[in-house]
């Protein structure tokens, strides 16, 4: 462990409940990063108390924890991997420390066998660009980092908020930073019914920037701001309204499709029979926030049905859980996903 343990009792039977309790101290060698481990006036351990319900007491570079058993080695899991992530020179905010309970969560509920090792540490898998390292922050960013590695085709479908367009620009930006493509070619339906970018003021780029924004933001955030200007103007990133890429052939490129469930099936045919040798293709979308005029079917829910099986191709599906924004989105995307539920059963009823 990156942090020495010092004290470790043995289980007991906790006089409030029926679960075993369990106590330790841990202690870290580099004080800085204790301190930073622990967060300002020590939020990051009250993060760890509410959301794992134990108890986390500080002293210098030493905390005591306290707890049901599981919980406390999910914690010790848990800042055995923030602190190795300080070691190697990563900041940590608070959304780190959130993921990094989540995963090790995940990793106690995946757990079946009575031989697995409970002990082992957190692992996530990770993006990496010299501007910037991502590590998943839920088992489902995990699986999506990693069928990014494997898969030519990959569909990350799913809420707001869960980070699969994010997560696909930094994967793209890190495989043209370590030249396993020669480009990145962004695109995404302009206009929601039909992209009638004639009617538009401005150049092509000026014309969809707008529809394009957050996939800039990803870029900005892996890529220094003059790298990624310098790659636009020279075409190594290119922004491809959907409208414009009939006919082409896209080799030795990582190629994103965002907002597909906006797509029509033709439009998802046209685009996904674009991939060309060594060319990489990542689609996201979400299926209930389709923007198509009543009756028309989306290209991506299609997709998803023809596709399914298919060697090569993966799709991850995220869920409300996965939500990495505000706490308050989760619960938004839970009530909306709730209130979806309720009204097709209605309707189903009604006929």
């Amino acid at each position: 462990m990156n942090g020495h343990e010092m004290i470790s009792s043995s289980s007991r039977q906790s006089k409030t409940s029926a679960t075993d309790a369990n106590h330790f101290v841990l202690t870290f060698e580099n004080n800085r990063f204790a301190s930073e481990l622990f967060g300002q006036f020590d939020q990051n351990l009250k993060l760890l108390e509410e959301r794992l319900r134990i108890h986390a007491r500080p002293r210098g570079n030493s905390v005591a924890i306290s707890g049901d058993v599981v919980a406390t080695n999910q914690a010790r899991r848990a800042l055995d991997y923030l602190y190795g992530r300080l070691q190697s020179g990563a900041a940590i905010e608070t959304s780190d420390v959130e993921g990094a309970i989540r995963m090790a969560v995940a990793a106690d509920d995946q757990l079946q066998l009575p031989t697995m090792e409970r002990k082992a540490k957190l692992t996530m898998a990770q993006i990496s660009t010299r501007k910037k390292t991502i590590a998943a922050r839920t088992p489902m960013q995990d699986a999506y980092i990693r069928a990014m590695d494997r898969s030519e085709l990959v569909f990350g479908v799913g809420p707001a908020g869960t980070g699969k367009t994010y997560l696909a620009v930094a994967h793209a930006a890190q495989l043209l930073e370590r030249g396993a493509v020669d480009r990145i070619i962004l695109s995404r339906p302009a206009v929601e019914a039909g992209e009638r970018l004639g009617f538009l003021p401005g150049d092509m780029k000026e014309k969809v920037d707008p529809y394009l924004r957050p996939l800039y933001d990803a870029l900005y955030d892996m890529m220094p701001g003059d790298k990624v200007e310098r790659a636009i103007s020279a075409g190594v990133i290119e922004i491809a309204p959907l409208a414009f890429m009939r006919g082409r052939t896209l080799a030795n490129a990582a190629v994103i499709l965002d907002e597909a469930q906006n797509t029509t099936s033709m439009q998802m045919k046209m685009f996904l029979t674009r991939l060309g040798e060594n060319g990489r293709m990542i689609v996201t979308g979400d299926p209930s926030q389709v923007d198509l005029p009543r009756g028309v079917k989306s290209g991506l829910v299609e997709a998803l049905q023809i596709l399914k099986g298919v060697e090569g191709v993966s799709v991850i599906r995220f869920k409300d859980a996965d939500v990495v924004r505000h706490e308050l989105v989760a619960r938004i995307v839970r009530a909306y996903e709730s209130h979806t539920a309720v009204h097709d059963e209605s309707e189903q009823s009604d006929r």
